[in-house]
């Protein structure tokens, strides 16, 4: 599996693949905290380590397990472990939460166990990496040098995959995402509504009618979720949306900031630089000088 990884990821950065939803991301040194935003994914190294601070969260892995993100994630991440000789080498397979509600309808045993915890989980954890998921992910990677069964096979094995982690014991976690009356699933709902206004003012009151939830429940389980309030979550949001604007779209920091909903340039410069450690300009111009 190492060999095909390295092969399909010659530098570094991230490198896409002929298999939807399947990245391959590859560093040859350690590297700073980046600000990201994490989506449902299932990440799994197979050279280096990696740290994520999620809040007041740190979770570390390496190899010998995997990191599963069930929600949409404001997070610091950094590469600890990296070299030229054994460089940090990671398999990232997007999840797609509709192919998970579909499993769990064929499969109802799949919901979550009587065992998991009632309380709202939060929405990224590790767990031993088993030799049936490695050789799920390692038959998803020979595809990438099999283009006569790509387009039939690799849809099959995404979701034996998928199936691995469902089952699994931290699976529930997952499953509750799409769950109809789970609070990660109200939560996930309020989430989709950020990122489908968060040009806009939206106010506690809107977010916790639209999880069903009173406005203090909402703060209780969006924490529990997220390790963060959903007011500090929607600026996140917006910050990382002006970003990309500024690195993709050719956007000035004023023009971006308006587009994402801030009136003042000066408020959008000050918390974006305390956000990402470096003003938009300056932000924007490291980044494009980097592997990134």
């Amino acid at each position: 599996m190492h060999a095909i990884a390295l092969r399909h990821a010659p530098g570094d950065g991230t490198h896409a693949t002929t298999v939807p939803g399947l990245q391959l991301l590859r560093a040859s040194a350690p590297s700073g905290q980046v600000a990201v935003m994490y989506r449902p994914a299932l990440c799994l190294l197979l050279g280096g380590a990696k740290r994520i601070f999620l809040s007041d969260q740190v979770t570390e892995y390496t190899g010998s397990c995997h990191l599963v993100v069930s929600q949409d994630l404001p997070v610091l991440g950094q590469v600890i472990e990296a070299s030229e000789a054994s460089p940090y080498l990671c398999v990232h397979l997007a999840i797609d939460l509709g192919e998970v509600i579909g499993l769990i309808l064929d499969h109802p045993e799949l919901r979550a166990p009587p065992a998991a915890t009632r309380e709202a989980a939060r929405g990224l954890c590790t767990e031993p990496t088993t030799p049936e998921l490695m050789g799920a992910l390692l038959r998803l990677l020979q595809l990438l040098d099999a283009p006569r069964d790509r387009a039939v096979l690799a849809p099959l094995v995404k979701r034996e995959i998928l199936y691995r982690l469902l089952a699994s014991p931290e699976g529930w976690r997952l499953a509750r995402t799409v769950l109809p009356g789970s609070h990660e699933q109200r939560i996930a709902r309020v989430i989709a509504l950020m990122r489908e206004r968060f040009r806009e003012t939206l106010s506690i009151t809107e977010l916790a009618q639209a999880a069903h939830l009173s406005p203090s429940a909402l703060h209780q389980h969006f924490k529990a979720v997220t390790s963060e309030t959903p007011l500090r979550y929607l600026k996140q949001l917006k910050l990382q949306e002006a970003r990309r604007l500024l690195l993709t779209e050719g956007l000035d920091a004023a023009s971006a900031g308006f587009m994402v909903g801030y009136e003042s340039a000066s408020q959008f410069t000050r918390e974006y630089a305390r956000m990402f450690g470096a003003p938009p300009a300056r932000d924007r111009d490291a980044l494009r000088g980097s592997a990134v």
